[in-house]
């Protein structure tokens, strides 16, 4: 199950790296460097196999989430620290895959988020070359990368001082071919029923419904639907990671519920919140409530 989603990550990847190169892969192969040592560290000690553990390719999924949602050029010890901490804090101390009651690779974000605000809010513009993204990666010269910050941050940003979205240049023409690299991501994991249809579609939903009455209400101040739908992290929350099989709802009403308010809370994240895209803190809180949703919707039992 796994290695399909990790399959299926890949049309976003190559879609990420056309448009701004080899840091994309090179964060990807730090992450999973980190993961697998610090993995296979942490069985050590408990005295697990190591072997049957890194081969599910729970550690891999993981590593490479977090890879893809951190800037391409931020110095190579922040995806270092954020796996380590996604793997021992979100994974292992709650006994390993299977018992983590938050998505890990959310976890190792929002840390680095908290902890690294600088090197988790400069983005590049432009696409590097293997050279170019080594150097910026590692630090090992004093160079120039045309940094900035996402489309979610200008709008917030541009918000403040007081202008409207209709003065604010939305379009994102690499944003927008990203999330349609991870629906079609999506989509083929629901073909092979990788993943169950009712988290991506009531997460979708829940977005359009929420971002559709804030839209309606003032078009100067909120974004439209198509903007949520189509800019930050949209596509790859709602197929990849609100569909984490440990962490999210397991019946088929909860999936619904648990899907559809973690649509609702990014837009109230992105709109009234101080982070602009939110959608690791929307997972996370969400993941909170499983045990809840999870009691309230078990499906009757006929007979009794």
């Amino acid at each position: 199950m796994m290695r399909q989603v990790i399959y299926a990550l890949s049309l976003g990847v190559m879609v990420a790296y056309y448009f701004f190169g080899w840091g994309v892969l090179l964060q990807i192969v730090l992450g999973v460097i980190t993961a697998i040592a610090v993995e296979s560290a942490f069985l050590a000690l408990r005295g697990r196999d190591i072997i049957s553990s890194i081969s599910d390719g729970s550690a891999i999924l993981t590593a490479t989430l977090l890879a893809i949602s951190i800037p391409s050029i931020a110095p190579w010890w922040v995806i270092i620290v954020g796996v380590s901490f996604a793997i021992i804090f979100g994974k292992q101390l709650y006994g390993g895959l299977g018992n983590n009651p938050f998505n890990p690779a959310m976890l190792g974000y929002v840390f680095l988020l908290i902890s690294y605000p600088l090197q988790m809010s400069t983005w590049q513009v432009d696409f590097l070359s293997l050279n170019h993204a080594l150097e910026t990666v590692f630090n090992l010269n004093n160079i120039d990368v045309i940094s900035g910050a996402t489309k979610l941050d200008e709008v917030k940003n541009g918000l403040s001082l007081a202008g409207s979205i209709q003065q604010l240049e939305i379009h994102s023409p690499s944003q927008a071919w990203i999330n349609a690299g991870f629906l079609l991501g999506g989509l083929y994991l629901l073909f092979r029923k990788v993943i169950f249809w009712h988290i991506p579609a009531s997460f979708l939903i829940g977005i359009v419904i929420s971002s559709m009455l804030l839209w309606m209400s003032n078009v100067d101040l909120y974004l439209s639907t198509q903007n949520h739908l189509m800019l930050g992290g949209t596509m790859l929350g709602a197929f990849f990671i609100a569909t984490d099989p440990v962490s999210a709802s397991t019946t088929s009403k909860g999936r619904i519920i648990y899907g559809f308010l973690i649509g609702v809370l990014i837009v109230i994240i992105r709109t009234f919140g101080g982070y602009p895209d939110g959608i690791a803190f929307a997972v996370l809180l969400m993941n909170m409530t499983v045990p809840l949703i999870d009691a309230y919707t078990q499906p009757k039992v006929f007979g009794q």
